[in-house]
């Protein structure tokens, strides 16, 4: 089987497109760069088209390595035969593979195998021909040595052939069937924990019984949960005499013995096939949970990078809160930290005089142009007093989300970025570069840190990891990177680039007073060619004296952008921003073997905004001011909220408070919502209604229907 065959199998995708997606990604291209630069090999395949055929070809290379290491260990026992050999090759996914591989796999010693030892496989033989005959007479004949009785014998022969049963194909294949579509996930509550604290969090899955395919992802990350704290414990199962049914179907012949092949069923569906079959679909099950997990985590971290950045402006940020104070920092255009101190104008200290003051003063003195207030402890009340104050000019007043910020303010990267300067001043620095940059800032956190997850602790962390770092590459790469302003760690996330090429790029540029153009580029140690192809267009030189190396044009395409100003008599800094002439370009004139239509309409969009920012514009938002608590929510308000994490089963709104609320999906429209994200997305403006609270539990249950 070929890596073509393999994806092409489960991708309705043309061929040839696909033949040379594979080609691309094989020779080390990446998704951004294939996706943006080669649509006419890909046949305009998007990121998510390409990032699946990525997927499936890592999938495919682990399959033929395990199908290796079957193959090998077969040989080395010297049972591998044609037959067996092409089923191996021909296998097409894991559990196919892994059944091939069951009568061969090394085990601890069996029953059977002790049986064997005790000469009674030929005794198995002669019961599972089921030949006429009666079993005691058969076994007769093998009471000898250490086989006392013909009970032993005949115990022994089933044993072995429960073994066989539990190994053949037809069986596994045809119980399979019955688990995918009849198993069901039950969970018990373990009764020394029940009356626990912690167990009662899960105290609805205390006698839980679900369909296995139907169950949603947060539901059986929730029981997995309680099962791996000791809470509670689960298992799948089918109805039992379904399974004998469909084993003797296979292997009862109906002519002799029949008895003790029934009971030889019913041991090898009880001891080998459930437990077997149980463990493998559990397994499926958190493989699909997980997958479910990662995706909605991808989907809000997407949202989170994109979201609107408010821009080169200096920025008076504020990490606010009661006893402690509040720590204030004055950060420049580049988000450098200009001044730092504290405020206290909160309890117990009470010096909000001497803090408006403060604010002011550095205010004007800094040339602030925006204030970011972190939405901690203390936020509403810090808010309300920045608001109160009358600047000499309008000063925006943004309230940001501070997760992960005290993170990052303890992380090795904030460590290197401000060693003289404690974590409280490197929290309130992060606070107010997420409102300049948000992508910028938070690719500095992990991703698990930010607070958008669903069960992010209880997936596959191997996996949360590969795709979280897929989504944050996909959104670098979307807007782009200021080459001379980017921090290692932004740096590193571009299409080809990596943290050794970055460091090599910060080091150079700190040297060279800055990057001038992309031909400088290839300047830098260890970015020869091939990483300048899958770099230059996603590097921008916002300063440089070429009008390109500001936009996504990739260098490549600079001939075809020369061409199309001369043909209408302009330079090309002329061109770029001239829309009235880009849109009467005939772009046929301009198509080749290497820049068909889809990318000269990728170089014309660039052309008409060049170096434009494709996030949307920051607006400023405001919480009820009357809500600055628990108990100040009543039951029936409507309140202006802000979607700050997404599920599979609702959203979390913030409304001004320390708890968010919960708009179940049920409550998103009149209609029938499937998918949540159809409705709201991350950061989105909403207007709720509360319809009931739990003071007790603090929580508070939202609704979108009027």
């Amino acid at each position: 089987m070929t890596p073509l065959n393999f994806v092409a199998a489960r991708l309705n995708l043309p061929h040839k497109e696909l033949e040379k997606t594979i080609g691309l990604l094989s020779e080390g291209a990446t998704i951004p760069f294939i996706a943006r630069y080669r649509k006419e090999v890909t046949g305009n395949l998007d990121e998510v088209e390409i990032d699946n055929i990525d997927k499936l070809l890592k999938t495919y290379h682990e399959l033929e390595k395990r199908k290796a290491t079957i193959l090998k260990a077969i040989e080395e026992q010297n049972a591998l035969s044609d037959s067996l050999k092409k089923q191996i090759e021909n296998a097409s996914d894991l559990v196919q593979l892994e059944d091939l591989y069951l009568p061969y796999k090394k085990k601890r010693k069996t029953k059977a195998d002790a049986a064997r030892e005790l000469g009674l496989e030929p005794l198995a033989k002669i019961l599972m021909a089921q030949n006429s005959g009666k079993a005691e007479e058969a076994a007769a004949r093998f009471v000898k040595g250490e086989v006392k009785n013909t009970y032993e014998a005949l115990e022994g022969a089933k044993n072995i052939i429960a073994e066989w049963i539990n190994e053949n194909q037809v069986v596994r294949h045809k119980l399979r069937q019955l688990y995918a579509r009849t198993a069901e996930i039950t969970s018990k509550v373990v009764k020394s924990k029940e009356k626990t604290t912690e167990a009662q969090k899960f105290s609805q899955y205390f006698d839980w019984s679900e369909s296995v395919k139907k169950i949603p992802s947060h539901r059986f990350l929730a029981i997995h949960r309680a099962q791996e704290e000791g809470l509670v414990r689960i298992k799948v199962d089918v109805d039992k005499q379904k399974a004998h049914q469909i084993i003797s179907e296979i292997i009862l012949k109906r002519n002799g013995y029949s008895s003790v092949i029934s009971e030889a069923i019913e041991d090898a569906y009880k001891r080998l096939l459930k437990p077997s079959f149980s463990t493998e679909f559990l397994n499926e099950a958190k493989l699909k949970a997980d997958e479910e997990a990662i995706t909605v985590f991808a989907s809000n971290l997407e949202q989170l990078l994109m979201a609107p950045p408010l821009g080169s402006k200096r920025i008076l940020a504020l990490d606010p809160g009661f006893k402690s104070g509040c720590k204030l920092v004055c950060l420049d255009e580049n988000g450098k930290l200009l001044h730092n101190t504290n405020i206290y104008p909160h309890p117990p200290q009470n010096k909000s005089a001497e803090a408006v003051q403060t604010i002011k003063s550095l205010t004007e003195k800094y040339k602030i142009g925006a204030i970011s207030i972190g939405n901690g402890t203390a936020s509403r009340e810090t808010e309300q007093l920045v608001k109160s104050i009358s600047f000499e000019k309008d000063v925006p007043v943004f309230v940001v989300n501070e997760a992960g910020a005290s993170v990052y303010s303890a992380s090795k990267v904030a460590r290197e970025e401000f060693p003289d300067d404690d974590i409280t001043v490197r929290g309130a620095v992060s606070i107010g570069r997420r409102l300049s940059d948000p992508l910028a800032e938070l690719v500095k956190i992990d991703p698990k840190a930010i607070g958008v997850g669903q069960y992010q602790h209880e997936v596959d962390q191997g996996k949360l990891k590969e795709k979280l770092d897929t989504v944050v590459m996909l959104c670098v790469n979307r807007i782009g990177v200021n080459i001379n302003t980017a921090s290692k760690e932004l740096l590193s996330y571009v299409s080809g680039v990596g943290p050794t090429i970055a460091s090599n790029i910060i080091d150079y540029r700190n040297k060279n007073s800055g990057i001038g153009n992309r031909k400088e580029l290839l300047k830098i140690p260890r970015l020869g060619p091939k990483v300048f192809e899958q770099s230059a267009g996603f590097l921008r030189i916002k300063t440089g004296d070429n009008v390109l190396d500001a936009t996504g044009v990739h260098p490549e395409s600079y001939d075809i952008v020369k061409k199309m100003a001369q043909t209408n008599n302009l330079k090309i800094s002329e061109l770029a921003g001239n829309k009235e002439v880009l849109q009467k370009l005939q772009l046929s004139a301009y198509v080749s073997a290497e820049a068909g239509l889809p990318t000269l309409k990728d170089i014309v969009k660039e052309l008409e905004k060049p170096g434009l920012d494709p996030r949307s514009e920051i607006s400023q938002f405001e919480f009820d001011p009357s809500v600055k608590t628990f108990q100040d929510l009543r039951e029936g308000m409507k309140l202006p909220g802000l979607v700050n994490n997404i599920t599979n089963f609702g959203c979390f709104v913030d409304i001004g408070i320390k708890e968010s609320g919960l708009i179940h999906i049920s409550k998103l429209a009149n209609a029938y919502v499937s998918d949540v994200n159809s409705v709201v997305k991350l950061n989105q403006e909403v207007m709720v209604t509360i319809i009931s609270l739990d003071e007790e539990r603090k929580r508070i249950q939202l609704s979108l229907i009027d």
